[in-house]
């Protein structure tokens, strides 16, 4: 193997006995983070919005959690389409859904062997359904992933808090995992234990959740069934719980974390909303929220359905600040997501549609204060390419590092949106944006991190020029995409 060295210094000598003026030329990569995430992770988080299907014996209960103690025959959603569902969710730009398999109720959507509580006794086509095929297969058909949720605590089953149980939870997730094909995502919750039915005894029980589980053995389980699945819970490892039920990422938010401060079902909500920019492990976060106040359908909340403004705040709050939303559609007793939803989801997506379709920025002018030895792999144009994989870079270190984005004439807008390359890590702490207006500088916005992706609202400006200025970065400046917008007429104005 030759030294980078001397080749450098043979290519030099070559360069001058020809006659021709020498520049260094770096064609690799930035040096990464010592911390970057999978390129499962990179595919998950570039998914950007994906849905939630809460459906269960509450539906016809009208309870959030069921006790246990359901007969399985009150189950019979007779319009049952899982097709509506998928193509819901697809329609208003979600590339994925879960489907709650068992709630804490202990009631199963596919027939299990393990249990009767389960639809196998249901009035549900005679008892001869099984709604986790329907809903993979309807997946599938429509070109959307497929993820299940499948709750650790079971309020119906006799040995739930005793060791047998374990072994029956591992046997219900190797069915899950080994007669449906491939599942893209398991969806493990934080709520472990409490009053139940327990097969007829009707007490409280309580479990260490930090041992009763043991996690480890669990997920090595999982990914020996599927390898490339993608495993959730406050603890991630691939995916974890951003730490409340709104759909908020931290204004401040880091792809970095450390496992030794999460339990499942124990960890910290402001460290899960934050992350750590020491965190010596990617965990992508995930911001679950329903459309409705409760997590399953009640006739009482029809009117009650979040508006396509609020789902665009929840938006820019969530993938705006470097995560994934997980967005519930609860369908009804009929087993259809509610015509208000699907009213409130389409108008959603137009809003969206309509305000991030056209880059402003597109064609203007790019420079920045400096790149990375002058090569044209890290110019400042790259940022306007629409290419995660290509970006601004500068040498080692610039700081502030100056992206100045010029105009013929004065652009409008009020949203924002920079990435960067994080297949290489998150590396920007502390960021400004300043646009010139009848050349005057006004700094609109002060920042921390950007990640995946950034998206600022600001009160509409008109400017020539808009600068990005990094003040801040654990190693060297990079930018994979800049954007420029002016949101939508239907979207409210008002920000937070």
């Amino acid at each position: 193997m030759k030294s980078t060295g001397l080749y450098v210094i043979f290519t030099v000598a070559l360069n001058i006995l020809a006659g021709c003026d020498y520049k260094y030329t770096q064609h690799s990569d930035i040096k990464p983070n010592d911390v970057v995430p999978t390129s499962n992770q990179l595919a998950y988080q570039q998914m950007e919005m994906i849905g939630f299907i809460h459906f269960t014996v509450n539906t016809f209960t009208d309870k959030e959690w069921g006790f246990g103690d359901e007969n399985p025959k009150i189950f019979n959603p007779d319009q049952l389409n899982a097709e509506q569902w998928v193509t819901t969710a697809k329609s208003a730009g979600f590339k994925e859904l879960i489907l709650t398999a068992k709630h804490h109720d202990g009631f199963c959507l596919w027939p299990s062997k393990y249990t009767e509580h389960c639809i196998k006794n249901s009035k549900y086509k005679n008892g001869q359904g099984d709604i986790v095929r329907e809903f993979v297969d309807a997946c599938k058909k429509h070109g959307m992933k497929v993820g299940l949720y499948l709750s650790p605590w079971d309020r119906d089953h006799k040995d739930y808090g005793k060791p047998e149980y374990i072994t029956y939870y591992r046997n219900q997730l190797i069915e899950l995992l080994t007669q449906y094909g491939e599942i893209n995502e398991i969806w493990f919750d934080g709520a472990n234990g409490g009053d139940g039915y327990y097969g007829g005894a009707n007490e409280v029980r309580k479990i260490d959740s930090r041992t009763y589980y043991d996690w480890d053995s669990t997920f090595a389980l999982v990914k020996k069934l599927q390898p490339n699945i993608t495993i959730s819970s406050d603890a991630g490892p691939d995916v974890h719980w951003i730490g409340n039920e709104k759909g908020y990422a931290g204004n401040t938010f880091w792809s970095t974390i450390n496992k030794d401060k999460l339990i499942i079902g124990n960890s910290d909500p402001g460290y899960l909303n934050s992350g750590d920019p020491e965190g010596r492990y990617w965990i992508t976060g995930q911001c679950d929220v329903s459309i409705r106040p409760g997590w399953f359908y009640h006739k009482a909340e029809d009117h009650s359905v979040k508006s396509p403004q609020e789902l665009v705040d929840i938006y820019y709050k969530s993938v705006g600040r470097n995560s994934v939303l997980l967005l519930n559609l609860p369908p009804d007793e009929r087993g259809l997501i509610h015509e208000h939803d699907v009213d409130s989801l389409k108008a959603f997506k137009k809003i969206i549609y309509e305000t991030f379709s056209v880059n402003l920025a597109e064609g203007a002018n790019v420079t920045a204060n400096n790149y990375r030895s002058n090569d044209e792999d890290f110019c400042p144009e790259k940022v306007l390419d629409n290419d995660l994989k290509t970006y601004w870079a500068t040498d080692d270190p610039v700081i502030p590092a100056e992206l100045t984005v010029s105009f013929d004439e004065e652009k409008r807008f009020d949203r924002i949106m920079i990435q960067e390359p994080v297949h290489l890590g998150q590396r920007i702490i502390k960021f400004q944006i300043e646009v010139q207006h009848n050349n005057e500088w006004q700094r609109v916005y002060e920042g921390t991190t950007i990640g995946y992706k950034r998206l600022i609202r600001i009160n509409p400006v008109k400017a020539s020029k808009v600068k990005l200025k990094i003040l801040q970065a654990n190693n060297t400046v990079a930018i994979s995409n800049f954007g420029l917008f002016l949101s939508s007429d239907k979207e409210n104005k008002s920000y937070k």
